[in-house]
């Protein structure tokens, strides 16, 4: 397991149905160690904090497994630029992580790094700014389907992070996993 790359970005002005709507999705690569701190990312925004950032959302990492699939349905659908690879970040998380998927991980693991270690929060849960940023309204509808939602992190040790660094999974409880409690959550808002 090892992170491909470290991911961050400011809030910026995107146009959204005609609409202009602040955020930070779609965020780019940066060369060497990042410093961490409790909220976050050092150089990194978040453009609505009632649902990204703070405290237990500090960090967020995605899966580059699933990466192909998007870049897949993407040309499928058309998508303008949709023959370029998608660039690491473009989720919007802020680690690009290799070798961890959701239905490995639970609420509680903590993802020990050199320099610092932070701690599973919760799943990443798709609004219509993940649609924008993919260029096609059924993307947050492909992400809930498939529960390749990413995971939330909480910075438990403050340092570094970067790019080709491993780390080492230690695993909490082991209660309440990623997917069961993404899918949980989404029946609930249903009923």
């Amino acid at each position: 397991m090892h992170v491909l790359s470290t991911n961050v970005s400011l809030i910026r002005e995107m146009s959204i149905q005609g609409r202009p709507v602040a955020t930070g999705i779609g965020k780019r690569g940066v060369s060497g160690p990042l410093e961490v701190q409790a909220l976050g990312l050092v150089g990194d925004e978040q453009a609505d904090l009632s649902v990204h950032g703070g405290l237990g959302k500090a960090v967020y990492a995605y899966p580059v497994e699933h990466y192909a699939f998007w870049q897949t349905v993407r040309a499928q659908a058309q998508v303008a630029a949709w023959n370029e690879p998608l660039p690491h970040g473009y989720m919007g998380e802020n680690l690009t992580i290799s070798g961890l998927l959701e239905n490995q991980v639970c609420i509680g693991d903590v993802l020990r790094f050199a320099n610092c270690e932070l701690a599973v929060s919760e799943p990443r849960f798709p609004c219509f700014k993940f649609n924008a940023v993919m260029g096609f309204n059924q993307a947050a509808k492909l992400m809930v389907a498939n529960a390749w939602c990413g995971f939330y992190l909480a910075v438990r040790v403050p340092g570094t992070v970067a790019a080709g660094e491993p780390f080492e999974l230690i695993h909490g409880p082991r209660e309440v996993g990623i997917t069961e409690l993404f899918r949980s959550r989404l029946a609930s808002k249903d009923n």
